[in-house]
């Protein structure tokens, strides 16, 4: 689900504190627009947003989220929107949230 070889370069691209405000900010966003596809998803935006959740998404790891966002935004693109399935967007957003930040925290620990 994640790539943990991706999440290393990342941290040593920008280094360990830089590394926490990316994640920090990268969380922040993503959690914007999983909330607007939970309560009101706009069609109109469905592409874009899917393209900045893949984009983030690989940047920081969330391997299986990146590929599912970008199946959603080739169905967008080719006028399929209402065949993507945004809850599992939403819940493979939240389990991945929630591997990579618990992975996180016991790498913090030890």
């Amino acid at each position: 689900m994640i790539d943990w070889n991706r999440v290393a370069t990342l941290r040593a691209e920008v280094g360990a504190e830089s590394f926490a405000e990316v994640v920090a900010l990268f969380l922040e966003e993503v959690d914007e627009v999983v909330q607007r596809f939970r309560t009101a998803p706009d069609p109109a935006r469905l592409e874009a947003d899917l393209h900045f959740l893949k984009g983030g998404a690989l940047n920081l790891g969330f391997r299986r989220l990146g590929a599912l966002c970008q199946i959603g935004e080739r169905q967008a693109a080719a006028g399929r929107a209402a065949e993507i399935d945004l809850a599992e967007v939403v819940a493979l957003y939240a389990e991945s949230r929630r591997q990579f930040l618990e992975s996180l925290g016991s790498a913090a620990a030890t």
